[in-house]
């Protein structure tokens, strides 16, 4: 007995192991320590990606000769595929790899793919030498150059996209949830994770963006593949300090074993008022036993056990077959995934509101007043406004703000926003933005340069400075939807689906990304005559960008709506304790 005890007190009771797969010290692994690892390694990563994505829609316009809608539209997908590549790591690491070697062989990969562009830049495209800037474009490239460009890019992608849900979860997995103040570390760690996000571009959109901006693109991709390695070389010195959890059975596989077995039983008779579910005796330590629900009712049946189960046990030995019973706690999980997914479709419309900070703010800012005297200010570097509002209302909701709505909650005492309340906040927030970057067109458009008998003009006499509200609405924006993503995600994921639940949070920035291209697509084949260029022509004094942002907050609006409706409609997991919880308590009575 006395043994059993102080075997919970040395070793963390979430069912995490250390790397030789034997429980995880507590004292000797894990928490801050690991936690600022990773953290950092996350700056360096995302300073790395955006140095390449932050003027990348610069980079085809000036180095590939692309126009501002082809440029848009293939930064969106890129984008997009980014966080496509997320879903296949997030397979592999709750399936198959586990986070720790998932995170390191899709590290690898971002590494080679940014090597390959700097290589390939310098060597390859800036033809002929000193083009790549705004005054001088740079010639046609055969299909061998550009196909190589589109190989480093994509190779990019995997890298990154692979990489990133994997290491927010493996980051949240160096906190015992299980004990109060790692469990408070670890709900912090969220808000941190997505502040090193954020500082990590911050270079990357000042220094970096100048030296671009400037022409000087292989500088700012070798400092990016540099800063790559130099995170994954961190990343790995953890590796002896390391929690892991130890992956379990496909979860699309346990997914499927529902919907199989449901169907199996499709036309048995159930009395829903009574029913009798089978759940297994079986539990690893740090699962958690989820509690049944009235929804869904049609797979409760995957869990209710007929003469047809008992006859497989008995010719099987002792066991039921999965495909034609599951537990209580697995039927629990896919309805989960189930409530989830209304949530995640309602964030896809805010990701294209995020999205346009990557394409259409730069190149609206590009058709502004960028001088200060002699000094000209990259217009993609404005997006440190955005940094800038994300570390702030990060550190000011953490500190004043969530204890102020704990004070005021008077049905549940100390007890703040909730994740679904803080997203719908940002939701509210994204319309203001897209409706103060459509007023700020508006006077781009009325201080537009006056057009010559020899020369059209791109430009306006308007400073770009004026993109600093939307930029920091945009900011304050992602505070409250994509930190209370992450935190609603990675709390309502199953235990074996947590990297996927990241995954999910990268997915709808990806779909955003898409349906940013779709309807930039859809809105210049509209609004596209003989004798109107469109919303968004090459030269934005031609066109009303301005209405492009206004049909945004219109559509955000209405997703809003719909999400107070599915956010109403939505259930919260419940869970009865671990099994290192009750056992602990058993030897405690």
């Amino acid at each position: 007995m006395d043994q059993k005890v102080r075997q919970f007190e040395v070793c963390t009771q979430d069912g995490s192991v250390d790397r030789h797969g034997n429980p995880a010290i507590r004292a000797n692994t894990g928490k801050w320590l690991t936690a600022i690892l990773i953290l950092v390694n996350q700056g360096l990563a995302t300073l790395a990606f955006f140095g390449v994505g932050v003027n990348l829609v610069l980079f085809l316009t000036r180095v590939m000769g692309q126009d501002n809608a082809e440029a848009a539209n293939n930064v969106s997908k890129w984008t997009g595929t980014v966080y496509i590549f997320s879903l296949l790591g997030a397979f592999l690491s709750d399936s198959y790899w586990g986070r720790y070697k998932t995170c390191a062989i899709f590290q690898a990969s971002f590494v080679a793919g940014l090597v390959m562009l700097s290589l390939s830049t310098g060597a390859l495209l800036l033809e002929p030498s000193g083009c790549g800037v705004e005054e001088s474009p740079c010639k046609p490239h055969s299909t061998f150059k550009t196909v190589l460009f589109y190989l480093s890019v994509y190779l990019i992608a995997l890298g990154y996209g692979g990489y990133q849900p994997n290491i927010a979860t493996f980051g949240a997995d160096q906190f015992d949830a299980e004990d109060s103040v790692e469990g408070h570390s670890k709900i912090a760690f969220f808000s941190y994770f997505y502040l090193a996000l954020n500082l990590g571009s911050l270079f990357s959109n000042t220094v970096l963006g100048y030296f671009e901006d400037q022409g000087e693109w292989p500088l700012g991709f070798w400092a990016s593949a540099g800063s790559a390695f130099a995170g994954l070389v961190l990343f790995l010195t953890g590796t002896p300090k390391y929690r892991h959890f130890t992956p379990r059975e496909s979860p699309w596989s346990r997914f499927c074993q529902v919907l199989v077995a449901a169907t199996r039983k499709a036309k048995i008779d159930v009395d829903h008022e009574d029913l009798n579910l089978y759940d297994s005796e079986t539990q690893r330590t740090g699962d958690k036993k989820i509690l049944h629900t009235k929804g869904f009712r049609f797979l409760d049946r995957a869990a209710i056990v007929t003469p047809d189960d008992e006859a497989e046990k008995v010719e099987s030995g002792s066991k039921y077959d999965s495909w034609r019973l599951c537990s209580v706690t697995q039927v629990e999980e896919v309805k989960c995934v189930l409530r989830l997914l209304p949530i995640w479709l309602c964030t896809i419309l805010y990701s294209v509101v995020f999205t346009q900070m990557a394409s259409l703010f730069v190149v609206q800012g590009a058709a502004m007043k960028t001088n200060i005297k002699n000094f000209r200010i990259p217009a993609s570097s404005m997006s440190s406004f955005d940094i800038l509002s994300v570390a702030f209302f990060i550190f000011a909701y953490r500190r004043f703000l969530d204890p102020l709505f704990a004070r005021l909650n008077k049905t549940e005492p100390n007890k703040g926003l909730t994740e679904l309340q803080r997203m719908g906040i940002g939701l509210v927030i994204a319309i203001m933005a897209m409706i103060s970057a459509g007023i700020v067109e508006i006077y781009r458009l009325k201080n537009k340069e006056p057009e010559s008998s020899t020369s059209v003009s791109s430009s306006s006499s308007l400073s770009i400075f004026w993109q600093v509200p939307q930029y920091m609405l945009i900011g304050a924006s992602e505070v409250f939807m994509y930190v209370g993503q992450l935190e609603f995600f990675n709390s309502q994921a199953p235990t074996g689906l947590k990297s996927f639940a990241s995954a999910l949070c990268m997915a709808s920035i990806s779909l955003g990304n898409y349906v940013s291209s779709l309807l930039v697509s859809i809105v210049m084949k509209i609004s596209t005559t003989d004798d109107v260029p469109g919303w968004i022509p090459e030269n934005l004094n031609k066109g009303h960008l301005e209405r492009f942002y206004f049909l945004l907050a219109g559509l955000t609006a209405a997703d809003f709506v719909v999400y107070l409706i599915c956010a109403k409609w939505y259930k919260y997991i419940k869970s009865e304790a671990s099994f290192s919880e009750s056992m602990t308590e058993e030897e405690e009575v």
